[in-house]
């Protein structure tokens, strides 16, 4: 697909995304298989359901554009999960490893936050704010999941890995 304009860059960056949230989805239940924490194993259970709504949404998004809800390869997702699989394939204490997914899920949700950040002004300056609108509703459930991540962190499972 060549990008030559804003309209073009948004449904490219809507693509990538979709792919993404997908491959987060899959991801996602063997992340929470590998956890010990039960706070985090339901931190995690919590997020597949909710990645579940990400891509409803972009899939309203994409109908209300008339595009097939059609996703391209993210190379930045597909590396943030290798990772993840080889950390966890690794085999270190159970301690570490809930911090390990703590630290690869917030890897996640970051990469998540610069995307939607980025699709909901381009949405707002193209004149959808429907789709501004349900992708600011996303871009908010990624930054409350990486600040409950990061409370997680700071709070308990980091303290139980260093001891």
């Amino acid at each position: 697909m060549m990008i030559e304009t804003l309209d073009d860059l948004f449904l490219h960056t809507l693509r990538d995304v979709l792919y993404a949230e997908r491959r987060v989805f899959k991801a996602l239940p063997k992340m929470e298989r590998k956890a010990t924490h039960a706070v985090l194993k339901k931190v995690i259970s919590s997020h597949i359901e909710e990645t579940e709504r990400h891509i409803l949404r972009l899939e309203e998004v994409f109908d209300a554009m008339g595009k097939p809800a059609r996703g391209a390869k993210c190379d930045a997702i597909v590396g943030l999960i290798d990772e993840a699989e080889g950390l966890m394939a690794d085999g270190t204490d159970a301690e570490t490893m809930d911090a390990a997914l703590i630290s690869l899920v917030q890897a996640i949700e970051h990469y998540e936050i610069a995307r939607y950040t980025s699709l909901v002004t381009w949405a707002r300056q193209l004149g959808n704010p429907e789709a501004a609108r349900l992708l600011r509703a996303t871009l908010y459930d990624e930054h409350v999941a990486l600040k409950v991540l990061t409370k997680m962190a700071e709070r308990r499972v980091n303290a139980m890995a260093a001891a």
